[in-house]
């Protein structure tokens, strides 16, 4: 429990301070929002009264205070471009980000769990080689570029799933998750390649621990012991890596959801800046610099379930 009440205080803390930073930075960019509105030929009457209207007269402290106290409760104010607010924007959009993200990770775990183990397994042999080849590779390849080779060939080729756009989750669960499959897929190879090496190392140096070696001593086999006792305390790295790329992750969306033209946060994000739209900027930010603050906190608490020494207090 103590455990787990530091690393709320934590969560919360480093929110608020992620929050300060984000708007401090959204108030020292050039240009008014209300001049973008109005253009350049507004009148000086009318932009004052605009920006009355939109609270960017008031004091910097009372707007942070204002805007921060309504994001804890779901209000992330009324967007500049579109006059409605800005949880109805973001709301349909997280139903299109948050499972591109999940799946995301899930294919990258399905890819790197495997390959990383098989290496270490196979250490020095070809499979090691060709496996942590193809990682390096995996590593090096753009998302960007990787998601246009998907569209080449599984859209376009082989017609296999769409091109872009998304379908929706009305006409089912499957009609959904396809649209995903190859935006997820341009996603998770290169966080899977980096997992697939990390995955590797670990399970290498837990080999050589002594209680590998024990447990080899007393009969058990060299499979049995790699996936029994190697690779269970392999994760932690692993959990760690997954936890520190979450926030690569997201940023990918931003860029992939563009390429293949998907209606998620990452597409908002980049029409809010061309527009100027600094609240919807501002909100989008700091949600999901909260998400990446969020997994964070879980990986803190997967640490305690796969070290018992972290919830008695113990140090790792």
């Amino acid at each position: 429990m103590r455990y787990f009440t530091g690393r709320l205080i934590a969560l919360i803390l480093t929110t608020l301070a992620a929050s300060v930073v984000v708007f401090l930075l959204m108030q020292v960019l050039p240009g008014d929002p209300a001049a973008v509105m109005l253009g350049i030929n507004a009148q000086p009457d009318t932009l004052a009264a605009l920006q009355k209207q939109l609270g960017l007269d008031a004091p910097l402290m009372l707007r942070y205070f204002n805007w921060i106290s309504g994001f804890f409760t779901g209000d992330f104010g009324t967007s500049y471009t579109y006059s409605v607010p800005v949880s109805e924007l973001v709301a349909p959009r997280v139903l299109v980000t948050l499972p591109l993200a999940v799946l995301a990770m899930i294919l990258s775990l399905v890819i790197a769990i495997p390959l990383g183990v098989m290496a270490a397994a196979k250490r020095g042999q070809a499979a090691d080689v060709v496996g942590m080849s193809v990682a390096q590779i995996g590593v090096a390849v753009p998302n960007f570029w990787l998601g246009l080779l998907l569209i080449l060939f599984f859209a376009l080729y082989l017609g296999w799933f769409p091109a872009s756009g998304f379908a929706g989750w009305e006409d089912g669960l499957w009609t959904g998750t396809r649209s995903l499959i190859l935006p997820a897929v341009a996603l998770a190879l290169p966080l899977g390649a980096i997992l697939a090496r990390v995955t590797r190392s670990a399970v290498l140096e837990s080999l050589n621990e002594d209680f590998v070696r024990t447990a080899r001593a007393k009969g058990l086999s060299r499979q049995a012991a790699l996936w029994k006792h190697a690779t269970p305390n392999a994760l932690i790295p692993v959990v760690t890596i997954l936890g520190l790329q979450f926030s690569f992750l997201l940023a990918g969306t931003i860029i992939i959801e563009n390429v293949f033209n998907l209606p998620g946060l990452g597409r908002l994000i980049f029409q809010s800046i061309a527009q100027r739209d600094l609240i919807v900027v501002q909100s989008l930010v700091t949600l999901l610099a909260a998400s990446v603050i969020a997994v964070n906190f879980l990986v803190d608490l997967a640490y305690g379930f796969l070290d018992p020494r972290l919830r008695a207090g113990g140090r790792a």
